[in-house]
């Protein structure tokens, strides 16, 4: 029987596994885990010469490419919205599809077989367009999506909280790169699930932390020294980086360095940015 795997497609990374001998195997991307141990980041880039990237490699060169990526597509799925990238346009859908597609022919990698039906997960409060929209998405990608499942229910389906055999309330609470979202639901004896409520804040992420990171770094530096890092794109994918490896490592430790040698120039030579970093200043 082929295999079904789950997709996690989320605004700002995606995640996809399989069940194997009853055991959950996270699938990882060709180019293996990111900063932060994320497979999929969801961006999709176009090259100057035209060559499309799809996930990590798009998000390697998103500071030195701005004009030609694209990411947090997830927000517009089911809107008319369309992205123009050099000259062309994509609907969110496409761009979506463009990602499912790298997650599938990973996952045919890894598996050694073709994978033709997966699972999506989808915010508990995406109305029918929005979930037509991540069919459609599956679809063009080559996927028959056979099941959409709300975020939450597939959290606590992952905790196994379904199997305790009890009536029982909760709230599942999840901080994503993008966004924040809050759902209270009922679980039943026999693993029913029901959505009572949800809210949240659709553009409140982990990447507005980076940003709010990113932007105490560079004034910090042009307080030091007078240079605005903000002009040199090579200088701020490198920041971008080290924001994002800070705020991870700052989770198990109080306080972490930031270290980027010859970060810039001027008359007086070249320009090293130190910097040691707080939890309670985060």
């Amino acid at each position: 029987m082929a295999k079904i795997i789950g997709i996690d497609l989320g605004t700002s990374n995606t995640a996809a596994a399989v069940m194997e001998g009853g055991k959950v195997t996270i699938i990882p991307s060709a180019e293996g885990t990111s900063v932060g141990g994320k497979a999929f980041p969801s961006y999709v880039a176009f090259t100057k010469d035209g060559q499309m990237l799809v996930g990590e490699p798009a998000r390697r060169q998103a500071v030195a490419n701005p004009e030609g990526t694209v990411f947090a597509f997830k927000r517009k799925m089911g809107s008319d919205h369309k992205y123009k990238i050099t000259g062309k346009e994509f609907t969110p859908q496409q761009l979506s599809a463009f990602l499912l597609q790298k997650v599938k022919r990973d996952a045919e990698a890894f598996l050694g077989e073709k994978v033709e039906k997966a699972v999506i997960t989808v915010p508990a409060y995406f109305n029918d367009n929005q979930r037509q929209a991540t069919k459609d998405a599956g679809t063009i990608a080559g996927l028959e999506v056979v099941r959409l499942v709300n975020e939450p229910t597939a959290a606590a389906l992952a905790y196994g909280l379904d199997k305790q055999g009890k009536d029982q309330k909760i709230m599942v609470f999840d901080l994503g790169g993008g966004t924040l979202d809050v759902t209270i639901m009922e679980l039943g004896k026999e693993g029913t699930f029901d959505v009572i409520s949800t809210s949240g804040d659709t553009q409140l992420g982990g990447t507005d932390m980076d940003n709010a990171l990113i932007d105490y770094i560079t004034e910090e530096f042009r307080k030091d020294t007078g240079i605005d890092l903000k002009k040199d794109h090579t200088s701020m994918q490198r920041i971008k980086e080290a924001a994002e490896k800070a705020k991870i490592e700052l989770s198990t430790v109080l306080e972490t360095e930031i270290n980027l040698p010859f970060i810039s120039a001027d008359s007086s030579g070249p320009k090293h940015l130190t910097m040691k970093l707080s939890r309670s200043k985060l």
